[in-house]
């Protein structure tokens, strides 16, 4: 639920929330193993919540997608040079892009704007997001650990 919150509002970090799950999971004598439904429920949240953003950039179009980034100060210029930069690497950076804050939650919107089949997107999305909450959860668990080991041993 939290990667799903976090993906749709980004004032919620998944560097927070994710290693402090593994951290908590640490505490509370988690075994390892029991750790991986924390990552695939991470990771679908995460596919949900970016799913979200393709969906809107899908339904919204070009045009009004770009009278809205405005506002953000992103040109038409800068997005036909994502679009370029999209169609060249886009099944990759669906994949490497839920790897990189920030890029995690953007690269649905040319991946939306561009129509990349859904079967496909979320397929990279999952995986990608697998290896984040993957790699965040298990930051936070073995930080934990450390820390077992730190007061135990004063």
């Amino acid at each position: 639920m939290a990667a799903l919150v976090e993906t749709i509002v980004p004032p919620i970090p998944t560097l927070a929330v994710f290693p402090t799950a593994g951290f908590l999971a640490s505490q509370q004598g988690i075994p390892l193993i029991g750790i991986i439904p924390m990552i695939i429920l991470g990771a679908t949240g995460a596919t949900i919540g970016t799913s979200s953003i393709y969906f809107i950039a899908l339904k919204l179009g070009r045009a009004v997608l770009l009278r809205y980034l405005k506002h953000f100060r992103i040109s038409e210029k800068k997005l036909v040079r994502v679009e370029d930069w999209f169609e060249k690497y886009g099944d990759k950076a669906v994949f490497l892009g839920r790897m990189v804050p920030v890029m995690r939650e953007m690269i649905s919107v040319p991946a939306g704007l561009l129509k990349m089949k859904i079967p496909k997107f979320i397929l990279y999305t999952f995986a990608g997001s697998c290896i984040w909450s993957t790699g965040t959860i298990l930051s936070g668990y073995y930080f934990g650990e450390a820390m077992g080991l730190a007061t135990s041993q004063i």
